[in-house]
């Protein structure tokens, strides 16, 4: 059974043997959603913007199916002080960007900004490629198991601010649930859960997970969150 445990120039690979039931309707999702129905922000046909990844990592806590998110520092150049999955950019040395390059990032970053250990996830899903149009980023969502959970806490308070999980039961709770509203006049999901409002791309990318995943309950879109100016 393959396990992804090497982030250093080895092959890094997908496998879904042995993952727990609940996360069937996730694979099932991996296996058939379309790009657009992720996202209207679709990489440059053109192949500009700066290849990246993430890490959305599933693990299970005290309370059930719970996800892996940390909040970026406030003084960061970009996305400053919001919640979002470990990632980041694609370096030189994580390989094709079109191959595992993307796996290989998606679990360097996690290890970089959370300490966690990456032998102990199971990747088993890559969503289709999507834009940040904000800051440019080409962006390879990686699904994962937390089968072996780790330790995991802010490495750098210069990149981090706090690392966290949130059940997915808080998530899918209509109370939790809001529409954000950006100074722009973008409105967009939003999730409010460990006190951190939760917006933007990572929200987006969770909405439409538990939607595809048939996990999602009705709530009340027209309940507002104005986002701050800075935002």
């Amino acid at each position: 059974m393959a396990h992804a445990s090497n982030t250093q120039g080895g092959r890094v690979t997908l496998s879904r043997a042995g993952l727990p039931a609940w996360l069937d309707p996730v694979v099932h999702a991996v296996e058939t959603v379309e790009p657009l129905q992720l996202s209207r922000f679709l990489p440059p046909e053109d192949g500009a913007g700066r290849q990246s990844a993430v890490l959305v990592l599933f693990g299970e806590g005290a309370r059930g199916p719970e996800l892996l998110l940390m909040e970026r520092a406030t003084s960061l150049r970009s996305h400053a002080g919001q919640p979002s999955f470990p990632g980041g950019a694609l370096d030189p040395e994580d390989g094709d960007p079109l191959g595992d390059g993307p796996l290989r990032a998606a679990l360097r970053e996690a290890e970089e900004e959370t300490g966690l250990d990456p032998s102990g996830v199971q990747l088993f899903g890559v969503l289709p490629k999507l834009y940040i149009p904000v800051s440019g980023f080409v962006v390879t969502p990686v699904l994962g198991w937390w089968r072996e959970p780790s330790p995991v806490g802010v490495v750098d308070p210069n990149e981090t601010a706090r690392v966290f999980t949130v059940p997915v039961a808080d998530l899918t709770d209509p109370g939790h649930r809001a529409t954000s509203l950006h100074p722009s006049g973008h409105r967009g999901p939003a999730f409010l859960v460990e006190s951190a409002l939760v917006w933007g791309f990572t929200a987006g990318l969770i909405d439409r997970l538990l939607y595809f995943a048939g996990w999602e309950r009705p709530w009340d879109r027209d309940k507002l969150v104005p986002l701050d100016w800075r935002s």
